[in-house]
């Protein structure tokens, strides 16, 4: 089944990526959503790195993606009410968000999540995702972009 989502529907953007697999799969969901991509360095691996390619498999051609030197050069000119942050420390959940079409999703490296400086800026504009008891202290970043990019479509393009 097959949607005719708004082009590019939202931004992923994903702070210090440090692990190629979790990048590669992030970017298939991308693809597959019309998502745009956005890294920003230093990225802990190449973009080129095999890893990340296979995660991706023949979906890179249909990656927007675009390397950002840093968040700041990233979010330039964007509307700050338009861009949500992800933190297991923030205690608004992914559910209360008022996601549309264009909006970014931003989420720091898989060993540490986003600095206390990012998080000083998210204001009302924090989520986190739900999770049961405090066996497991987060989720895997390509699940957690999952998670929260389809909140947002569901949301955001299908109005519910």
């Amino acid at each position: 089944m097959t949607f005719d989502w708004p082009d590019p529907c939202y931004h992923i953007v994903l702070v210090e990526p440090e692990i190629p697999p979790n990048t590669g799969n992030i970017a298939r969901t991308c693809a597959a959503t019309g998502t745009a991509l956005h890294l920003i360095e230093p990225l802990g691996f190449s973009i080129d790195d095999k890893h990340l390619k296979r995660a991706g498999l023949d979906y890179w051609p249909h990656v927007d993606i675009t390397v950002h030197p840093d968040l700041d050069h990233c979010l330039n000119g964007v509307d700050p009410a338009r861009i949500w942050w992800f933190s297991k420390k923030a205690t608004k959940l992914v559910y209360e968000a008022d996601f549309r079409p264009g909006d970014w999703l931003v989420f720091g490296p898989e060993t540490r999540g986003l600095s206390d400086d990012h998080l000083q800026n998210a204001a009302g504009q924090l989520l986190s995702l739900p999770m049961r008891g405090t066996a497991v202290r987060s989720y895997n970043l390509g699940t957690s972009v999952g998670i929260a990019l389809f909140e947002a479509l569901r949301i955001g393009v299908n109005g519910e």
